[in-house]
């Protein structure tokens, strides 16, 4: 019954082609975020389920994050409830993290999120940061500054093609790259990344970044964007902007949709982060309304500020001595 209740409001969320995609394969622009700082599995899967109810076909997770396992557990109920008629229909992004960050490794880490989110292959599998750290056995979220080593850009990347051709990807990318960063790995490539997931809000509009990337065929992927209010790393700064209340309260809109609206507009791809169902449903209210060149007037304005700077990764010895090093600013 309650399936049957959610119909009248599943929304068909449009999707942009990846660079080397194959044919009609599209990333939906916008999914859900599973990055979360109290991990409650039951929680994370009942969001799971109310999203796909609602037409979210897009979900982003990491095995740092430690959310591959519910994920892959609430898609798999979903599949058996008939909520989805096959894998096909979803789009699965997961990340590599740092511990795993070096040629010899990569291969066997994606196998590991692949058992733990029960999946043949994921659509996506990004370079969660351009930095590596001492290999672990267990997963280190805080890894300690001097477990801190230089990525192998050849060495992982080559790494992360072997993933694509195995068939273990569909597509590969980076995350947390700078426009030099991503150089390095295109000098290189035989496999160009398809993506960079990055911060990216009104707040922090990553302007230049987007821009070169878009000279790549890259799409840029946005996490955080409302600020990642409520979280450990976040701010208040993007949902309490006057500016941002102002264009809201002239669509009869709330400030996440016009951030999430805001965001596909540039040609981006959008992860936002909720498991409170009206605001699921509230998040996909962004395909049949549009901002005007007052609103861009207003919103071009904003004061520009990196939330998340990731200080941790700055040590005296490097990789990264600075945070300009490691943001190439």
């Amino acid at each position: 019954m309650a399936n049957s209740q959610q119909m009248p409001v599943y929304i068909n969320v449009p999707g942009v082609k990846l660079s080397s995609a194959s044919a009609g394969r599209e990333m939906p622009v916008i999914g859900l975020g599973t990055a979360v700082d109290k991990k409650d599995e039951n929680v994370m899967k009942s969001a799971v389920m109310e999203a796909i109810k609602l037409g979210y076909r897009h979900f982003d997770t990491a095995s740092e994050y430690g959310t591959e396992r519910a994920l892959g557990e609430a898609i798999d109920e979903a599949l058996k409830l008939g909520l989805l008629t096959t894998r096909q229909d979803l789009f699965i992004t997961t990340k590599l993290w740092l511990n795993d960050a070096h040629r010899d490794l990569v291969v066997p880490a994606l196998k590991k999120s692949l058992r733990t989110l029960q999946m043949d292959y994921v659509d996506l599998y990004l370079i969660h940061w351009p930095i590596s750290a001492k290999p672990s056995e267990k997963l280190q979220s805080l890894i300690p500054k001097e477990d801190l080593v230089p990525l192998d850009y050849k060495g992982v990347w080559e790494a992360m093609e072997e993933c694509q051709r195995l068939g273990l990807t569909k597509f590969i990318g980076v995350s947390n790259f700078s426009s030099k960063k991503i150089e390095a790995l295109l000098a290189f490539s035989t496999i160009p990344p398809s993506v960079n997931q990055v911060e990216m809000n009104p707040a922090w509009q990553q302007r230049q970044l987007r821009e070169f990337c878009k000279s790549k065929s890259i799409i840029v992927t946005a996490f955080s964007p409302l600020g990642a209010a409520g979280s450990s790393w976040g701010t208040n700064q993007v949902m309490n902007n006057e500016a941002l209340k102002q264009i809201a309260d002239a669509h009869g809109k709330t400030v996440a949709q016009v951030c999430l609206r805001w965001i596909i507009e540039q040609g981006a791809i959008v992860v936002a982060k909720s498991f409170n169902k009206e605001r699921l449903k509230e998040n996909l209210d962004i395909f049949d309304w549009a901002l005007t060149d007052h609103d861009y007037d207003k919103i071009n304005q904003i004061p520009q500020h990196r939330m998340m700077p990731r200080d941790e990764y700055i040590t005296p010895h490097g990789p990264f001595k600075t945070l300009e090093e490691l943001w190439d600013e």
